[in-house]
């Protein structure tokens, strides 16, 4: 049995929060400074993080290695099943020759690279992480847009910064059921809250999607676009949230989005079109594309047709159920850890095989090699390729969730968190930071929420802030901590074909994120005095 302790270095947290801190640093200075590959940066982050947990808070070793094998066990389901079988998706597409249909398609709507990349990368971003989540958006959208003719960096930054917004309400809103069973907070009420910070966070995204693209001169030219795709997607988030259905948020959000701008598209369009020029796609196709004819074009749409309709069949209750007969739940052998309170961590693997995400889309896959043509034999050379692109992103990730165990099962985490939490009633300011510390860990809102929630209602109490407002606040922190994660980064870059550049992203973004935090910080200190409370339900 191991007993947490959050303060080992001298009782004191502040000094043990320079260790809790250390796998992390040593994580993004060799990714952004000495500028070595993501898989080497993310081993040595394990490799210290297990260290800091054995000498400095007394983790017995085998648990601590137990504790990242169970973590690397986790991902491959959650994680590391989700992304290959969304790449091969897409790479089915492309050796069928129908993505060519597809980009044919988006040029329909819009000829400009700058309209195609806030409609991709933020409105069908959103779309696929409202039904799927869990680094699906990333995957698909990243190789999405390098077919259509982007830049790679551009493309994953774009990816990146696009899966941000709709995270909190990603699957169908799984994060916000979390954060109300951990707090024990309304969950109307939670879901309520996060809507009236990530609506405002969704207006500045397209912009920002802009200025990747095309730097100052897209702002220019092309806000109106960018403006009424933030603005109905962020209204339409809000008044879903708070008035309709929590769930449905981010699906209401996008249809919003996405019509409002093809709507402004018939009267305006911009002064300069920046054309898309043609790029190789990262599988060749087999065959020349087909003709472009309405039927084709259907098929060409079916695999992220077949992506909606399984994944929201899947939320219905008899269906929801049947699949839940496909799991199995059993305790991790060898590991029995409590709490600094004497509580028991759960330390149970839930092999949820049916359910799980990846499940659901290799389903859609197996439909859409139907509906596009794709032999068997082809299909399955395809997917061949696709574990050959990811060859480096799927140790990275098992690294990455290996040290996320280590640090949560040891009470590194939570001794981030909870010195993070003693600013008193200026804690309103870090409160998304504790958040977005959690998803650059573990790579997922969901997670951080379960992490640091009941922190954060913790913390509401001490300080005598409002706990709703806190709880919101690190989901809402969480999202944009997606930009910088480790594990997004790896799966961004294999998407695109940038394996060993992902530095070269995470120096790139890095900016972005901090921004946006920044921002972020100062709405939830202002919900937090007279100025803003009236947004706190």
């Amino acid at each position: 049995m191991y007993h947490q302790v959050y303060d080992p270095v001298a009782h004191s947290l502040g000094l043990s929060a320079i260790f809790a801190a250390a796998p992390l640093t040593v994580m993004f200075i060799m990714l952004g400074g000495f500028k070595r590959s993501p898989q080497l940066s993310a081993l040595t982050s394990l490799l210290v993080c297990l260290a800091i947990a054995v000498l400095v808070y007394s983790m017995p070793v085998e648990v601590a290695v137990n504790s990242a094998i169970y973590g690397a066990a986790f991902s491959m389901l959650t994680v590391v099943w989700i992304i290959v079988n969304a790449i091969w998706i897409y790479n089915l597409a492309v050796e069928s020759g129908h993505f060519a249909i597809l980009r044919q398609s988006f040029a329909g709507i819009s000829s400009d690279q700058r309209i195609q990349g806030i409609i991709v990368a933020f409105c069908f971003g959103a779309l696929l992480e409202a039904l799927a989540g869990a680094g699906t958006p990333i995957a698909i959208v990243g190789a999405m847009l390098v077919a259509l003719g982007f830049d790679p960096i551009k493309a994953v930054m774009m990816a990146l910064v696009g899966d941000t917004a709709p995270v909190a309400f990603g699957a169908l809103a799984v994060p916000i059921y979390t954060l109300a069973q951990v707090t024990g907070l309304p969950f109307d009420q939670l879901g309520s809250m996060v809507a009236r910070q990530t609506a405002i966070v969704a207006v500045f995204l397209p912009f920002v999607i802009l200025f990747i693209v095309d730097g100052a001169r897209g702002l220019r030219e092309c806000w109106l676009p960018a403006l009424v795709t933030g603005l109905a997607f962020g209204i339409v988030q809000f008044a879903t949230a708070n008035y309709v259905s929590i769930p449905i948020a981010d699906v209401f959000a996008v249809l919003a989005s996405a019509g409002a701008v093809i709507l402004l598209l018939r009267f305006w369009s911009p002064r300069h079109e920046l054309a898309a020029p043609a790029r190789a796609s990262t599988v060749g196709a087999a065959h020349a594309p087909p003709a472009a004819g309405p039927g084709e074009t259907l098929r060409a749409y079916s695999p992220y047709i077949f992506v909606v309709v399984v994944f929201s069949l899947a939320q219905w209750d008899p269906v929801k159920a049947a699949l839940a007969k496909g799991a199995v739940k059993f305790p991790w052998p060898g590991l029995a850890i409590t709490d600094a309170l004497g509580k028991t961590v759960n330390t149970s693997y839930n092999l949820n095989y049916l359910p799980a995400s990846g499940s659901l889309l290799l389903l859609c896959g197996l439909l859409s090699m139907l509906a596009l043509g794709v032999p068997p034999a082809a299909a399955l050379r395809c997917y061949r390729a696709t574990l050959h692109q990811l060859r480096w992103a799927i140790p990275t990730v098992l690294c990455v969730l290996g040290v996320a165990f280590v640090m949560n099962w040891s009470g590194q985490s939570a001794t981030l968190g909870r010195f993070l939490a003693g600013t008193g009633p200026l804690f309103a300011v870090i409160s998304p930071i504790v958040g977005w510390i959690g998803v650059v860990v573990t790579g997922s809102d969901n997670s951080t929420n379960a992490l640091f929630g009941a922190l954060q209602a913790a913390a509401a109490k001490a300080t005598g802030l409002s706990g709703v407002l806190l709880a919101a606040a690190n989901s809402s922190g969480g999202v944009l901590g997606k930009i910088i994660s480790p594990q997004s980064l790896a799966v961004g870059a294999a998407a695109v074909g940038l394996i060993g550049r992902e530095g070269e992203v995470f120096r790139r973004v890095l900016g972005w994120t901090l921004l946006l935090l920044a921002g972020l910080c100062l709405l939830v200190y202002l919900q937090s005095t007279p100025v803003l409370s009236w947004m706190v339900p």
